[in-house]
């Protein structure tokens, strides 16, 4: 072991946040439970209004809908 301490610590000029990208047709967001690329027609939690920041919600269907 070094006797500067672990050589797997973390640095300073480490990234703090991981950058995130959807494919085309997708739309990136950041929801409560984690980043997800939305698309319409996808199955989604019915009611929650997190949605509606990205431009979709969640009918009854369980699919996502554009507003």
């Amino acid at each position: 072991m070094p006797a500067s301490g672990s050589a797997y610590a973390p640095t300073a000029n480490a990234p703090t946040t991981v950058a995130h990208s959807c494919s085309s047709g997708y739309v990136h967001a950041r929801l409560s439970w984690g980043h997800k690329c939305l698309r319409a027609g996808q199955f989604c939690k019915v009611g929650n209004r997190e949605y509606l920041r990205y431009g979709f919600y969640c009918p009854r269907s369980k699919h996502l809908r554009r507003r």
